[in-house]
């Protein structure tokens, strides 16, 4: 995966109060900041790690429901590519909820589209409750993770993306052992109920994303609203004001049917009051919302769909071209491997130590030794970025050929170190378009990166068909 995103987050709030406010806050860089690391960790081992393990359930859906390698392919294609596509307009929530409520409500949906999954009849029903449903909830749950560890750190940013991200690696490591456990011990139905459950911690994970400064509603302690009135009662009544001392000097059966009197009048005032008071509440609501809503939808719009510039910078373009294709590269593996291990009779071997694992593993040294290349003042980090890229591609080409477990572990294990490429991509991204567009400039690459994963493994699923045949 891509490893940072850490502008993004500076591009939802515009508003120069809020970044005057944030540089002198006590979790800059330190205190709770850290926090948002282990956070954002947490969210791409449930999320990515759990997309880069899906080649096991792959698996157990072409057997469950005997349908073609690229329509089955399709699922899981679906679910990494929304993931991705949403990410822009995830900004649109991120402006008007907040980014705790955004992350919190991924998580619930993508539980259930997990728990959903389970009761799949055929794979078309798995297109919208896991391609659709779960990959969406993983959309909202991963976005304002890696924005929120942008807004926590400025001086020490690159570094705690670096380790909230690889998070992605051992997520693809550890999903894997976990769901071929689930799946061999439940099967794949019990296992995807589990696995729904274990997502249900994005929610605690979304839980922790406390906001940078309270926001501008704050309530009076013990949670109680000036505006609420008590309810009324004949206690009340009686032991306060005239109407209690005329109680006092007559008792009679005519004053006490006129205090009754006056008391139901009394209540019907105070609870015509309590309702006017109400409504207003309500349509003071319903206001502040809509004004949100309208700020939200227009900071959204501006930043994203305002930067026409950026299209007409050619080198740009072609950069964007070549994110339509790149992230397939780095996905395809992971979907058809699981699959060219049981045609080559290398399961036994593979269930020691996964292939997938290898790529995982390694994917995480390769972020940080390719980061620490690109960053020598001797070498170009254009240089590091195309070789890293040429090589992955290049073992994309040589994986089919290999027919023993060594070599595929080889070929892996350059899949998973080349692919670190993606950790340099804001770096070039910036270099292209400037440090004030790179936040506009990589949604756009989001978005590019989605339609990759998208559409990539059903094309490799249809040409292996195609070249068998």
């Amino acid at each position: 995966m891509y490893t940072s995103h850490e502008d993004i987050g500076y591009d939802f709030e515009e508003d120069p109060k809020d970044k005057k406010t944030m540089k002198p806050h006590p979790n800059i860089d330190g205190g709770w900041a850290w926090m948002m690391v282990l956070s954002s960790f947490f969210v791409h081992i449930l999320v990515m790690g759990s997309q880069m393990a899906l080649g096991v359930l792959n698996v157990e859906w072409l057997e469950e429901f005997h349908q073609s390698r690229g329509l089955t392919a399709w699922v899981s294609s679906l679910s990494m590519g929304i993931t991705l596509i949403v990410g822009p307009f995830i900004g649109l929530f991120i402006n008007t909820c907040g980014c705790r409520l955004t992350a919190t409500l991924g998580g619930l949906v993508n539980s259930l589209g997990w728990v959903l999954s389970a009761y799949a009849a055929n794979v078309h029903y798995l297109f919208i409750t896991f391609g659709v449903t779960a990959g969406l909830g993983s959309g909202m749950a991963y976005l304002p993770a890696v924005v929120m560890v942008g807004r926590y750190f400025q001086k020490r940013r690159a570094l705690a993306q670096g380790l909230s991200t690889t998070g992605t690696g051992f997520g693809a490591f550890l999903m894997t052992v976990l769901l071929k456990y689930l799946c061999a011990e439940y099967g794949w139905r019990n296992a995807m109920f589990i696995q729904g459950a274990v997502s249900l911690n994005l929610c605690v994970c979304g839980a922790l994303m406390r906001p940078l400064s309270p926001g501008k509603g704050t309530s009076l302690p013990g949670g109680k609203d000036p505006r609420v009135l008590p309810a009324c009662s004949t206690e009340s009544v009686k032991s306060a004001g005239p109407l209690g001392r005329t109680e006092e000097k007559d008792s009679g059966p005519g004053n006490e049917e006129t205090l009754c009197d006056l008391q139901a009048q009394e209540c019907q005032g105070q609870a015509r009051h309590r309702k006017n008071v109400c409504a207003l509440r309500v349509l003071k609501t319903m206001s502040q919302l809509t004004m949100r809503v309208r700020k939200g939808f227009g900071d959204w719009y501006s930043g994203y769909f305002g930067a026409s510039s950026l299209f007409t910078n050619r080198m740009f373009v072609a950069f964007l071209l070549w994110a339509l294709f790149a992230y397939s590269s780095f996905v395809i593996p992971f979907i058809h491997l699981p699959e060219i291990v049981n045609l080559y009779n290398l399961s036994e071997q593979n269930d020691v130590f996964p292939l997938t694992s290898i790529i995982a593993i390694v994917h995480i040294f390769g972020k940080v030794i390719l980061g620490v290349v690109a960053d020598l003042p001797c070498i170009s980090v254009w240089n590091v970025f195309l070789l890293a890229n040429f090589t992955l591609v290049l073992s994309i080409f040589i994986l089919p050929s290999m027919h023993t477990y060594a070599g595929l572990a080889v070929i892996c294990a350059l899949i998973g170190f080349s692919s670190g490429f993606f950790s340099l991509m804001p770096v070039v991204t910036e270099d292209l378009v400037g440090i004030e567009h790179l936040a506009n400039a990589y949604g756009i690459i989001i978005c590019a990166n989605g339609i990759s994963a998208l559409l990539g493994p059903p094309f490799a699923g249809k040409l292996s068909e195609v070249l068998r045949a």
